[in-house]
Formats: structure tokens, sequence, C-alpha cells
């Protein structure tokens, strides 16, 4: 389990915030600018708070007052809203940067759920905007993390493809059974994706309700 008590002050607001999350999908939804990237960088490391907690099971990855996990450390995917892809990589090799020796059987499993076998000779400039966040979906997992972050991977899509990709991610989901934590603006995209919808405004939990989508 994923328990975050957390507060971090922002230009505009104090963010202050306290949730914890299963194995399940746990959607951060709310307008721009509300801190929902914040809480996914202070729990992958690349910020730190000023104040609280962060775990992930037995794993102190920030305590106050002591030193925090190093962002190595922590078994954690992230998959970013621009996929942060080498441009100068092939997929294959994008995809293997930062893997450890011994998971090679996972990454195979990936690659033949996701259907991009075809693409590892591909340059990241050739490929679509779907065929970029497959990508970046398999390079988050091949590492099999104890946790997935994804920062609105879907936002650049058109909407048959982000439909597509939604669907895999769900299959993925299924498949993997580890906590999703997924920062989105679209309401729609939320209640398909999440089981759990946290609505944030300005640094702060204003609303928690179970998805009702019938898609789930």
């Amino acid at each position: 389990m994923l328990k975050v008590s957390i507060q971090k002050q922002l230009p505009d607001f104090l963010l202050d915030v306290s949730f914890s999350v299963n194995q399940e999908i746990v959607a951060l939804f709310g307008p721009s600018g509300s801190g929902k990237t914040t809480i996914l960088s202070t729990i992958a490391g690349l910020i730190h708070p000023d104040a609280g907690e962060i775990t992930l099971g037995d794993q102190h990855y920030f305590e106050q007052g002591k030193k925090p996990m190093p962002v190595q450390k922590r078994k954690i995917g992230y998959l970013f809203q621009d996929y942060a892809l080498f441009p100068h990589m092939t997929v294959d090799r994008n995809i293997r940067y930062g893997m450890k020796p011994g998971h090679e059987l996972a990454l195979e499993a990936l690659l033949s759920t996701v259907g991009i076998d075809h693409l590892l000779d591909k340059y990241p400039h050739q490929l679509s905007g779907g065929q970029k966040q497959r990508v970046a979906l398999v390079r988050a997992l091949a590492t099999e993390p104890e946790i997935l972050l994804l920062d609105e991977p879907l936002s650049a899509l058109d909407a048959d493809t982000r439909k597509q990709c939604q669907d895999e991610l769900l299959r993925l989901h299924r498949m993997w059974n580890i906590p999703f934590l997924l920062v989105t603006h679209d309401r729609e995209e939320a209640e398909k994706l999440a089981d759990v919808i946290l609505f944030i405004e300005n640094g702060r939990i204003k609303e928690s309700h179970a998805a009702t989508s019938l898609s789930r």
C-alpha cells in the first residue's frame, strides 16, 4: 500500500494532502495548477515535501527529519505527459534504458501484450502519438515497479487512440495488479479508469469517491 501524507508550500497555496492507494487505480482529478503533478513528483522523489511522510509497504520514501530515499532506489514506474523518450535512441534502447539484468521475461511479456514488437528498430520521430505512449508505458513497467505513476499520459492523443490506450491501461493493470496513480483533468477519463477519484483543488483533496462508470 502507498501512503501519502505531505505538505509542500507552492507559490500560490500550501499543498496539504493525505491518502492511501492499494492495488487499484486512483485518479488525481482537478483543474490545471491544483498540485496534482507535484504530488506525483514527491512520490517519485523528484522534489521533496516540506513535511510529512511517504511510504510504500515497509519502504520509507520520505520521512520528515530524515534523509529521503534516492530516486533510483524507489521502485516506481513514471509515465510522463510528454513520454520523455530519448530521440537519439531506438525504441528497443529506450525501453531497455535503466532496466536491470533479469527483467527480460517481463519485457517480452509486455511487448507481446502491447503489440509493439515491430517498432523496436524505429526512432521516436517515426512513431505516432499512440505508439509513443505504448513505448513509454512498456519502458515504465519493464523494470517491474511496485507502483506506476501516470501524469496525463493520454492528453495529447486523438479520441479514438485515447480510448484504445485507456482500454490498454485497464488490461495492464489487471495483469500487473499494482497501484496506479493517474493525474487527469478529464472527468470522463477518471470515471472510466479509476477505482477511486480524488478531486484536488488548490492543493487539497476537496472530495473523494469511488468511480461509478459501468465500463470498469
